[in-house]
């Protein structure tokens, strides 16, 4: 079951977000994969926003994870693409085991460190503001979320 959204803005993507988080749950793994500058860390900023949390969300890119804890829910915000290729040293199932809820910019670079049952985004640059963002749930959970939103 694949989903297609097309986010005609920055305003767009983070409704999206948004919409997402408002069907939340504990332990909530959330990929997103793109170019550069095709929306990733917007969407985060959208779903920290709903989330109520208050610092500014900018991308983790130099020390790989930001942990947020001033909202309804803990929020692990990964960009793995600095990471080594064959760097063993973090045990990213730490993340996933619990009641964060964690979103991981560029997680192909890790796909064999990811939950089994997640949701991945992908989001593909169209024009100057227009993305399509390819929905992708793993899991009942993350199947029922995206039928009660999309």
């Amino acid at each position: 079951m694949n989903f297609k959204i097309t986010s005609k803005s920055v305003n767009d993507t983070m409704e999206i977000a948004q919409n997402i988080e408002s069907e939340k749950f504990p332990g909530m793994v959330i990929c997103l994969d793109g170019e550069l500058g095709s929306g990733k860390t917007v969407f985060v900023k959208g779903f920290a926003q709903a989330l109520g949390i208050k610092d500014t969300i900018t991308s983790p890119t130099f020390n790989l994870v930001k942990e947020y804890d001033d909202g309804e829910a803990k929020l692990y915000h990964m960009d793995v693409y600095r990471l080594e290729e064959h760097d063993q040293s973090i045990d990213f199932s730490e993340y996933f085991d619990g009641e964060a809820i964690s979103i991981i910019e560029w997680s192909d670079l890790i796909a064999d460190s990811l939950p089994n049952e997640r949701l991945e985004i992908k989001f593909k640059i169209i024009d100057e503001n227009v993305r399509v963002l390819k929905i992708v749930p793993y899991g009942k959970k993350y199947e029922d979320l995206c039928e009660a939103i999309l």
